[in-house]
């Protein structure tokens, strides 16, 4: 028998801290209650999957049902002189599986350190840092359909990844529950530190090899973003924009020391941040919304902010960023 809950709030299970309420709940530990919930999920005609609650914005009460999983495992699953397969169920911490591969001496994942979410939902938005995203390491992942109970296993090729995207965001892909993710990790690690200030970072504190720069990784997000228990908030609102090289330049142009980066088919990628802060919107502040004052890309709930006033925050720094370079900002955050 499912334990399906009615009327549940959802303020500490998303990371923005907003005091909605889910229609129904389920957490689902196994395959079995997995398995047992497709037999009925023909009699739900709406259905959300929820993570660790990192990367959402909920705007009102869902109407529906949302499913947690909750899977738990990270196994060894093959291996050669220099490679390290690992096998992680859906339900693990990120940054606990992070710790776990960087204590095991395998890189590859130290740059994601401190992001925060569960592992299954990485794929769908591809989540990256410093240079490194999801796509890069990923060896394959296992979801099941939740209408036919279908079980497919997705290779890195046919999750058509790219900057945060993944094919699992387009609609008809949308009904897969990922259950399992396979990682494809170094025992001989290259570490990456052109982005940033991971360099400095490491120097500053002494530190070498991935654990180093798992360290640097750790003190500077916790030095310049914000605790969602201090203040709510889903990490960065958005995305970085791609541009072509014409638009590049023309930024450069005027503003020499502005962070960009080639990216690929001749695309260029711009600082969301840096666009943000010459705005001067760094810690400006709309009703019980604002943008955080060492990060201009997290905007933060000072405290039982409505959804309404972080989006309408957020549309004002669209506009202004609009208005001064020309270069359209587009949400990284689900907006339900």
């Amino acid at each position: 028998m499912l334990a399906i809950k009615e009327n549940i709030s959802l303020k500490t299970l998303n990371t923005f801290g907003m005091d909605v309420q889910a229609q129904y709940f389920l957490d689902l530990h196994n395959e079995f209650e997995l398995f047992e919930f497709i037999k009925q999920s023909k009699s739900w005609p709406k259905t959300l999957m929820l993570g660790g609650g990192s990367n959402i914005l909920f705007t009102k009460k869902y109407e529906g049902l949302i499913l947690r999983p909750m899977f738990k495992g990270i196994v060894k699953v093959q291996e050669t002189d220099t490679k390290m397969m690992i096998k992680v169920a859906a339900g693990e911490n990120w940054d606990t599986f992070v710790a776990a591969t960087v204590e095991m001496g395998l890189g590859g994942l130290e740059n994601l350190s401190l992001i925060p979410g569960n592992v299954g939902t990485c794929p769908i938005q591809n989540i990256g840092a410093y240079g490194v995203e999801v796509a890069d390491v990923l060896e394959s992942l296992e979801a099941v359909h939740l209408l036919s109970g279908e079980r497919i296993t997705f290779n890195n090729a046919a999750c058509h990844f790219g900057y945060r995207e993944s094919i699992f965001k387009r609609s008809d892909y949308k009904n897969y529950l990922i259950t399992s993710l396979t990682f494809c990790l170094n025992k001989n690690p290259t570490l990456h530190t052109q982005y940033g200030d991971l360099q400095n970072e490491m120097q500053m504190l002494g530190v070498h090899g991935i654990g180093g720069l798992r360290q640097a990784v750790m003190s500077i997000r916790k030095r310049k973003l914000p605790d969602p228990e201090e203040f709510g908030n889903a990490g960065s609102f958005f995305k970085n924009p791609i541009v072509k090289k014409k638009d590049a330049d023309r930024i450069l142009s005027d503003n020499s020391n502005a962070p960009c980066y080639q990216v690929k088919n001749g695309m260029f990628k711009l600082s969301a941040a840096w666009l943000i802060d010459q705005c001067g919107l760094k810690g400006f502040e709309h009703g019980r919304a604002a943008v955080h004052s060492k990060q201009p890309l997290v905007l933060i709930n000072k405290g039982n902010a409505q959804a309404s006033e972080i989006i309408e925050l957020s549309q004002m720094i669209i506009n202004r960023v609009f208005s001064k370079f020309g270069i359209q900002l587009h949400p990284e955050v689900n907006i339900i």
